[in-house]
């Protein structure tokens, strides 16, 4: 039997598993969620409903409590990959602890922003 006490930890062999664990092995969301998907916190939320969440999920929530986020400044902030962070918001989608933020109706359609989203959603289908 190999003897393992030797060999130290690597820290990449440790976040390669806190990954693992974060998306429960999976390596596909459950919703489609581009770059420029933007979510926000449901409204009526507990303040409480923090405290029963992972530290990630946590993160955020608070982060989208105050403004919509996209996807990508979400996982630029969290510091995980962008595939970790679709699986992680399309679980809080579901458990209805963050909802989609849409534009507004009165948004400008010129708004290179708003374009962009719109053309995402158009590659998703």
């Amino acid at each position: 039997m190999p003897d393992f006490t030797d060999e130290p930890w690597l820290a990449e062999d440790t976040a390669q598993l806190r990954l693992y664990a974060l998306t429960g092995g999976r390596t596909r969301p459950a919703r489609a969620l581009g770059l420029v998907s933007r979510v926000r916190a449901a409204p009526g939320l507990a303040p409480s409903i923090g405290d029963r969440l992972g530290p990630e999920s946590a993160q955020v929530l608070e982060l989208c409590g105050r403004e919509p986020r996209s996807v990508a400044e979400i996982a630029g902030r969290l510091g995980v990959p962008v595939q970790v962070t679709k699986i992680l918001l399309s679980d809080l989608l579901d458990s209805h602890v963050l909802v989609p933020a849409h534009p507004p109706r009165e948004a400008d359609g010129s708004d290179p922003l708003l374009l962009e989203a719109a053309l995402e959603g158009l590659r998703s289908l």
